[in-house]
């Protein structure tokens, strides 16, 4: 009898920490990316008075042309790593009626939280006086 109850004590254990979520990190998700990905080497080579041919020499085909009118040209990249927030990278390109570029405009947002406007940056490096915990070792 003890041992019965036991087992279903342990059992129910189980059952109920499945639930954490200290067990969900363990679970893989993969990275996903979406969209035109834009080094800032790449943006920084655009400037008012080119052409859309030079544009897209440079930066490739807009991932979304304004479907009112082919002057605004969208470059959106969004960015979602397995058990991170979600941030996106939006490049506006807009041109007069002769094909000039006259305004450009760069925003990178974090979906996560949308009222703080972040540039994405490396994860700093965990100090070694850092406790870590028996899931970093999987």
């Amino acid at each position: 009898m003890r041992c019965k109850l036991l087992t279903a004590a342990v059992v129910a254990l189980v059952m109920l920490a499945t639930g954490c979520s200290t067990l969900e990190k363990m679970v893989y998700r993969p990275d996903i990316n979406q969209g035109n990905f834009l080094t800032p080497t790449d943006v920084a080579k655009i400037q008012k008075g080119m052409s859309k041919q030079q544009v897209a020499y440079v930066l490739g085909t807009p991932m979304v042309q304004d479907p009112f009118g082919s002057n605004t040209w969208f470059y959106i990249f969004r960015q979602q790593p397995g058990h991170e927030g979600v941030s996106q990278q939006t490049l506006t390109l807009s041109f007069d009626s002769g094909g000039t570029l006259t305004n450009i405009n760069n925003d990178t947002s974090d979906m996560a939280n949308p009222n703080v406007e972040t540039v994405q940056k490396e994860p700093a490096p965990k100090p070694e006086t850092e406790k870590s915990s028996w899931f970093d070792w999987f």
